[in-house]
Formats: C-alpha cells, structure tokens, sequence
C-alpha cells in the first residue's frame, strides 16, 4: 500500500466453481467483465466483447456488485454456449 493510498472496500464475494466455469469461458472467449468506480462505495460494471465496451447504468454497491459481475459472466455463458464469439 503506497503512502497516502487509502485501501478501498470493494466487497468479498466467494464464486462457486460454476461461476468460475463462467468466468473462464467468457474471458477465454473475449468477454471482460469488470467494476469501474462511480466513486469510493459506488461501481459501475463493464463489459468488454471482442474490444467493444459497455458500462451498465446501474451503479452498485460492495452488497451485489460480484453477485452482478457473476450474473453477467452467466448471461454471456448461457447466451452463447460452447461457441467461440
């Protein structure tokens, strides 16, 4: 921790092993998914497909902001398979 840097509080979110498949899939498949700062206790989510980025317009908090990330990377799973984008 750099002088002066406070430590921000983004949460503690334990994945089951099936979201962690999720999570493989979609970033072997060029899907990221990742928290973008609002501000110190807020986050946006984005989400990045083959070098095209989105932000979501909900800003969330540490209460579901990994619970949303996971509920993305499922989304992509199930949206589009086994197949590669």
């Amino acid at each position: 921790n750099a002088v002066g840097v406070r430590k921000i509080n983004m949460g503690h979110f334990m994945a089951t092993s099936k979201q962690r498949e999720h999570m493989r899939w979609c970033i072997n498949n060029g899907i990221k998914i990742s928290p973008f700062a609002k501000s110190t206790y807020e986050w946006y989510v984005d989400i990045e497909i083959n070098g095209r980025k989105n932000r979501s317009p909900h800003v969330h908090t540490k209460k579901d902001l990994w619970e949303q990330i996971f509920n993305y990377y499922k989304y992509y799973y199930n949206k589009y398979g086994k197949n590669t984008i």
